[in-house]
């Protein structure tokens, strides 16, 4: 039996023609028949599944259900949770973390210990998949994700469609579905290889297109990178730069460091949804690697890439707009009191949800923000948007001019 691939693959994706190669069945005769393959590539296989909500349990849910391209790679849902969690196959079970883009993640180094002892890169917000491979075998055994129950089983459901047979017949030999394990490794491999290409990572953004000649930033904006690379005043690039020169193509803002930044537990959502407002997440001591306990409490840092329309924003969704990130920053810098009160909910902070692992030395570097400056952090944040999402930019200014 032949399943369609999911309408979206068609719709957003826009690749070009998937039926380039041939099967040719030869005999004495010469060439006999002709039988197009659908997926004729790596990725454009792991396009497919991608897309491919036959890989759940109940059939309602893809990798795309939680990093739709329409969305800049994150959960599109932003009515379920406040956008905080995500909601699994079953539709009833929720995540603990806010699901982070997909966007640029193929830029994350292989997850590894520095010789100075720090934790760098990965995938997931601890750092526990190496690789994007990895990652991509995760949530479809994830019993609150995708909900299947073995690789057996997801192996079984490959084979019901025959396109997916004879790619992976093609791109893997034949002998691929005598094992489930090594089909579903070559599954997780056609992903990972779609989430290579160009799709999720264009380098389109105003600030790319800046570095090319190809857009003049504003002056707010050229404050907010003047201030956001500054070695001075900001502690931004601390963590978020990783070319050495300032302004460089190809910056992917982040250095992918795990820290503690102390973010507080997300009382409110959690209270909300019936859960127990004083789970702790123990972070990357969740790693199965970790046994340290100065580990506990540290998240791989993100890349700032499509960071403006990625929101709620944190491990947990936290805070639901950008400038209340950059203000939750400054209170590190700031002895004002109006610095100590969390602009969203009119109360103080919470609480640093781990306290004795939070990383006060990258924290307490540069000055105490000014609202001008904020404000120019902000609209060049808003700058590494992807040309393609910046009209979600714009539905962003129009919904917050009718609040006001």
């Amino acid at each position: 039996m032949k399943h369609p691939v999911s309408a979206l693959f068609s719709t957003v994706l826009r690749r070009p023609a998937l039926w380039g190669v041939l099967l040719c069945v030869t005999g004495p005769g010469g060439v006999m028949a002709a039988e197009p393959l659908a997926f004729s590539s790596l990725p454009d296989l792991g396009a497919a599944l991608y897309f491919d909500p036959n890989l759940s349990q109940n059939r309602t849910q893809s990798c795309a259900s939680c990093h739709d391209p329409a969305t800049a790679f994150r959960d599109p849902r932003s009515d379920i949770a406040g956008g905080a969690y995500s909601l699994g196959d079953d539709g009833a079970s929720l995540g603990d973390r806010n699901a982070p883009s997909a966007a640029y993640a193929m830029f994350s180094p292989d997850f590894h210990i520095t010789a100075e002892g720090v934790a760098v890169g990965g995938q997931f917000w601890d750092g526990r998949a190496r690789d994007l491979a990895e990652q991509a075998g995760g949530p479809p055994l994830n019993p609150i994700e995708m909900g299947m129950a073995s690789k057996a089983d997801i192996t079984a459901r490959l084979q019901e469609n025959d396109d997916y047979i004879a790619a992976f017949d093609a791109l893997f030999g034949k002998n691929i579905w005598d094992d489930p394990d090594h089909a579903y490794d070559a599954m997780t491999q056609a992903i990972a290889a779609f989430e290579k290409t160009d799709e999720f990572a264009p380098f389109s953004s105003k600030y790319d297109r800046s570095l090319r000649g190809e857009y003049k930033m504003t002056p707010e904006e050229e404050l907010g990178q003047v201030l956001f690379f500054s070695q001075q005043f900001t502690n931004c690039n601390t963590c978020h730069q990783l070319k050495p020169t300032p302004g460089s193509e190809g910056e992917m803002f982040s250095n992918y460091e795990h820290h503690n930044i102390g973010v507080p537990r997300n009382v409110a959502m959690r209270v909300t949804l019936g859960k127990d407002p004083d789970f702790t997440d123990n972070g990357l001591l969740d790693h199965p690697a970790i046994d340290d306990p100065a580990m506990r409490g540290k998240y791989k840092t993100p890349s700032l890439r499509n960071v403006a329309v990625t929101g709620p924003y944190m491990h947990n969704g936290v805070f639901a707009d950008l400038r209340t990130v950059i203000k939750f920053y400054n209170k590190f810098n700031s002895r004002a009191k109006s610095a100590q009160i969390n602009p969203e909910t009119g109360e103080p902070w919470g609480d640093a949800e781990i306290p004795e692992t939070v990383s006060l030395t990258e924290l307490e570097q540069g000055d105490a923000l000014d609202n001008k400056r904020i404000d120019a952090l902000v609209a060049f944040l808003k700058t590494l948007t992807d040309e393609r999402y910046e009209p979600l930019l714009a539905e962003q200014e129009t919904a917050a001019q009718k609040q006001k």
